[in-house]
């Protein structure tokens, strides 16, 4: 595995909204141009203006979402799906590789993750939001190395 975990931070989030689809892939999202409506709302202030990957086990199997996160109340665009987020808390670990690394996405940095969290003394939320955050400059300006950074949440008690 060469995903390196940096950090590790906690955040304490209030109640928020998802807003975007569920089961698309990021290539229709580029390709339809589905972050523009997004873009011209208030976005929630702990998330920026991050784009979202997101999952969470809903009826007993995975429901991914690709969108943003934003404040409760915000006005959801035509064409949209919004899943309200209770205030939760979140261990975000910050992941660093070379851009365009597909080892970001594999359940071994998952698993990575989970027992960095565990060793710090987290305790997972079960069947609960994990998230990546795609935080412009940190995954979108590659370092002089080439290396970017994901900020990979999961949902904790």
């Amino acid at each position: 595995m060469a995903v390196k975990i940096i950090d590790i931070k906690k955040e304490s989030w209030p109640g928020c909204m998802l807003i975007g689809k569920r089961g698309t892939n990021w290539g229709e999202w580029w390709g339809n141009g589905w972050f523009e409506p997004l873009e011209k709302q208030p976005s929630l202030p702990e998330n920026g203006d991050a784009y979202i990957g997101a999952v969470r086990v809903a009826n007993g199997a995975p429901e991914r979402w690709i969108g943003m996160f934003f404040p409760e109340g915000t006005t959801v665009p035509e064409g949209y799906e919004a899943v309200r987020i209770p205030a939760k808390e979140y261990a975000v670990c910050y992941l660093r590789d070379k851009d365009g690394s597909g080892d970001f996405y594999t359940m071994e940095t998952h698993q990575a993750c989970l027992d960095a969290l565990k060793a710090q003394g987290f305790i997972r939320s079960e069947d609960d939001w994990c998230f990546e955050r795609y935080n412009c400059p940190r995954f979108t300006a590659p370092d002089e190395d080439g290396l970017v950074i994901l900020d990979y949440g999961i949902a904790i008690e």
